[in-house]
């Protein structure tokens, strides 16, 4: 047999092999290594290692100096210590060891399972494609024994994560409960009441930023205590605040699995539904009071996008004002002047394209301020009242519009649920044809992974569907509706947490030349199912 030449040896250790001891050390396997070098005629190039990566994955970057070094006509050898060294993807091993290096003019060596390509003829040869099939099961049933552990340990309420959110930090004991971090929990609270106040994410992460309080990367520590050695930008982002906002964890609630990975050989990270997710109430001690983080959520869902002026504050009824005609938002233009009687909001139509795509829909701040609380005013007096007619005037309303969503998304169900079912059939039959010969591998692996992306795509559906069914009854929602009423029952000044909290959208009609009055809608959150909620007729 002829020497070695330029030899490459290439070495790897996943976090499992780990648990394997030091046999499949990185250390192990370089002594094994270059010992087989030095007594076979080999000139050493370069030593290529993957230490805590999976055999599945090719995306490795010493693998991929490797087979670019290969192709460049840098290596006579490669040398590794057993097949599963080199990957456990059946396909892909067999592909570089049958194809692509001996394209190359590349010795191909595993010592462990007596593999040569210099040697066609050997025994290892010969059992090469069984083991490594063998090494992709192995792979698999290892993926399947992690994620039956990954899921007892949810089910008892164990937190797997690396860390928890900004605000807590992993206790010391078996399922490392979440502790609050006041320091950052004060932030927490901070942001919730901010938004409540009525101010973007936008507008909180520049205010946090411009204090000079670390965001959240900056304030990370790692689970040993030592700080992160990773360069982070002191700044705050807009997805950060909002990520914060819409975690269920500063409530108490621990939710887990909610993403997976489509397979242990694809590693593409997708959204696990709502439903499937695990979810544990009252896990830990919560940040946020469980009604501060609902209001939020409910800003959050609603159609205003309030925007900041020059003095960087949002009106009150920024973003909630739309023209009854064209559909577009009124846009807020301020006179300049310290007194609010000029300021005016105008139809955007009007203001960017001109009076001919649509009339200029002008009003005061003043009026609509006055229109919009007098309403409310009354509308909350009419509760005090009266709070068992109100109760009966929202459910009256709700009924109409909940009974047509309802029967139409559960029709919209069953017929996903019938392409479920086609999607299953359809991969199982190319599987069948695969195994039989009918369908070339590279054909059925394109067709399954089609098929799993719409089924990946229809689950995602169903669930948000499921959620939609699933919502609060209207006994719910009025008790709520009341209870927000109630709570702004004081109000003496017309507020963006106000507007926020009790109203969807105000469409504003154009003033009539006939002397008609003036057609001005307020809809009020939570009277149905759709966006539009109850309705106020004003001059």
């Amino acid at each position: 047999m002829k020497a070695l030449g330029r030899t490459a040896l290439y070495m790897r250790l996943s976090r499992d092999d780990e648990k394997a001891g030091e046999s499949l050390s990185i250390e192990n396997q370089r002594t094994i290594l270059r010992r087989y070098a030095g007594e076979n005629g080999g000139a050493i190039v370069g030593e290529y290692i993957d230490d805590g990566w999976s055999g599945t994955d090719f995306e490795r970057p010493a693998a991929k100096r490797l087979l670019g070094d290969a192709k460049d006509g840098k290596i006579d050898t490669i040398v590794v210590k057993d097949l599963s060294r080199f990957g456990r993807n059946y396909i892909q091993v067999g592909q570089y060891i049958d194809y692509i290096f001996p394209a190359c003019g590349i010795r191909f060596i595993a010592l462990s399972d007596n593999v040569d390509t210099a040697d066609r003829a050997s025994a290892g040869m010969d059992m090469m494609p069984i083991m490594n099939v063998f090494n992709e099961w192995h792979a698999a049933n290892t993926s399947k024994k992690i994620r039956a552990v990954l899921e007892a340990d949810w089910r008892k309420g164990k937190c797997t994560a690396w860390a928890y959110p900004y605000g807590y930090r992993a206790g010391d004991d078996a399922d490392r409960t979440a502790v609050i971090d006041e320091r950052a929990a004060n932030v927490v609270r901070r942001i919730f009441d901010m938004r409540l106040q009525g101010n973007s994410a936008s507008a909180i992460a520049r205010v946090l930023t411009a204090e000079g309080i670390p965001n959240p990367s900056a304030h990370y520590t790692r689970l040993d205590g030592r700080k992160s050695e990773r360069r982070n930008s002191p700044c705050w982002s807009p997805k950060t605040v909002a990520d914060i906002l819409k975690d269920s964890t500063y409530i108490g609630t621990l939710t887990q699995h909610r993403t997976t990975r489509l397979s242990y050989k694809n590693h593409k990270v997708i959204d696990v539904p709502y439903e499937r997710q695990i979810v544990k109430e009252n896990a830990h001690e919560a940040i946020i009071d469980r009604e501060v983080f609902e209001r939020v959520q409910a800003i959050s869902k609603g159609v205003s996008r309030g925007r900041s002026d020059k003095c960087n504050t949002v009106h009150a009824l920024s973003g909630l004002l739309v023209c009854a005609d064209c559909g577009k938002k009124l846009k807020f233009k301020s006179s300049g002047r310290r007194t609010h009687n000029c300021n005016m909001f105008l139809c955007r139509t009007y203001v960017d394209l001109g009076k001919r795509y649509c009339s200029s829909h002008a009003i005061t701040e003043r009026h609509i301020e006055s229109i919009v609380l007098q309403d409310i005013r009354a509308m909350l007096g009419e509760v005090k009242i009266d709070e068992e007619k109100a109760r009966a005037h929202f459910l009256s309303k709700r009924a109409k519009r909940g009974e047509s969503n309802r029967l139409s998304d559960e029709k919209l169900m069953r017929d996903l649920k019938g392409r479920l079912a086609e999607l299953d059939k359809l991969i199982g039959t190319a599987f069948e044809d695969k195994v039989l010969g009918n369908l070339p591998e590279s054909v059925c692996k394109y067709l399954c992974e089609k098929y799993q992306t719409e089924r990946d795509g229809i689950e995602c559906r169903l669930a948000e569907i499921g959620k939609r069914l699933n919502e609060p009854t209207a006994d719910d929602n009025v008790g709520e509706y009341i209870s927000r009423l109630k709570r702004y029952a004081g109000c003496e000044k017309l507020t963006r947490e106000v507007c926020l909290q009790l109203i969807e959208f105000i469409a504003v009609g154009e003033k009539s030349e006939g002397g008609e009055p003036r057609q001005i809608h307020i809809y009020y959150k939570l009277m149905q199912s759709s966006p539009l909620m109850s309705e106020k007729q004003f001059p």
